[in-house]
């Protein structure tokens, strides 16, 4: 078997990517034989031309160009589909499967940075809980996560933080639900103007990291699990994003 085809079948299913309704694992085929995977958070012009650079033949992602519906090979989907294929570049693509996994996901990665304990899941999208919620072994100041973390943040909740829900990405609109939990502070990558006041009204913390800042442990943790079991070459690539 290609290597190519070995490592997208390997992830398929350590991610199990048939339990989301969405279009994961290899999104773009290019060169079958693979020595070097460039990992990056987002699918993008800037990330395929610096993975040509560094002569990979594979790159994974988080968020890819694939959703789900049909789309033209137009514009700048068409120039990025163009680019790839003229490459040889392979594109593989896990979303709510890196969310969600319970070692390897972003919210894992969150969940385990803050040393939370007793993780339950947390965060309810197209029918699937993709998140944590879980509680800190002592308890943490605002100021003192939200300089760990990074981001913006609105202190209207306990001065002690204990309980902890988090939902990487762009997940602000599930601050309601981490509301009705109970949680001291929630944590995502997104923000808008109606969460100020209904975090006030709630009397909840809240972290917007940026949904990139938010998205990376991810990736990294796949890339990671590549190391270790592959004899390829791999390089995390941070095409930065504040948003």
């Amino acid at each position: 078997m290609e290597i190519a085809r070995k490592i997208v079948k390997d992830l398929n299913t350590l991610l199990q990517i048939d339990l989301t309704p969405e279009q994961n694992g290899l999104q773009v085929e290019g060169a079958k034989e693979v020595d070097k995977i460039v990992f990056g958070v987002s699918a993008n012009m800037a990330l395929f031309e610096a993975a040509v650079k560094e002569h990979a033949q594979m790159l994974i992602v988080h968020h890819g160009l694939l959703w789900g519906h049909e789309q033209k090979l137009t514009g700048i989907f068409g120039a990025r589909i163009r680019f790839l294929i003229k490459n040889d570049l392979n594109l593989v693509a896990y979303h709510l499967p890196l969310d969600k996994h319970p070692t390897l996901g972003n919210n894992a990665g969150l969940s385990k940075m803050l040393g939370l304990k007793n993780l339950k899941p947390f965060g309810t999208y197209k029918g699937i809980k993709i998140g944590f919620k879980g509680t800190l072994a002592k308890a943490k100041s605002f100021d003192n996560i939200l300089k760990l973390l990074g981001g913006e943040g609105l202190n209207f909740g306990p001065k002690d933080i204990k309980t902890v829900a988090i939902v990487s990405g762009g997940a602000h609109d599930m601050l309601n639900e981490a509301i009705t939990e109970r949680a001291d502070l929630y944590i995502c990558g997104s923000r808008d103007e109606y969460v100020q006041e209904l975090a006030r009204e709630g009397k909840i913390n809240f972290i917007a990291m940026g949904h990139y800042n938010s998205e990376k442990l991810g990736i990294l943790a796949l890339k990671n699990y590549i190391d270790k079991k592959y004899k390829v070459s791999t390089k995390f690539i941070d095409i930065k994003n504040p948003f």
